[in-house]
């Protein structure tokens, strides 16, 4: 099953397919949300009324996921590096994430 978002910030919207996990089917039902946004390196997150723990948590990402970060409750967008990442390459979160989708 497809199911599509789309995410706004001010003028600006993107498209994203969710995938097909637990953490992707809890952030789809609790949609809309409406929240304000913060960055961090290029990643860019905001808390969504989603509680969960880790589901097949990964330690580095790929530019375009999106992911749930259990331990702030929050929705992320990664586009680059954070002040985390070892690399320039190298996408990496705070701590571990649920991949739920990509833009």
């Amino acid at each position: 099953m497809s199911r599509t978002v789309r995410i706004r910030a001010g003028s600006v919207e993107a498209t994203a397919e969710l995938n097909e996990s637990a953490t992707a089917d809890a952030v789809w039902n609790a949609l809309p949300i409406k929240a304000s946004a913060s960055t961090w390196g290029d990643e860019i997150y905001f808390h969504i009324p989603v509680e969960l723990g880790q589901e097949n948590a990964k330690a580095t990402v790929d530019a375009g996921d999106l992911g749930y970060w259990p331990p702030g409750a929050a929705f992320c967008i990664f586009f680059g590096p954070t002040p985390m990442s070892r690399t320039s390459a190298e996408v990496r979160p705070a701590s571990p994430v649920n991949i739920l989708g990509k833009i």
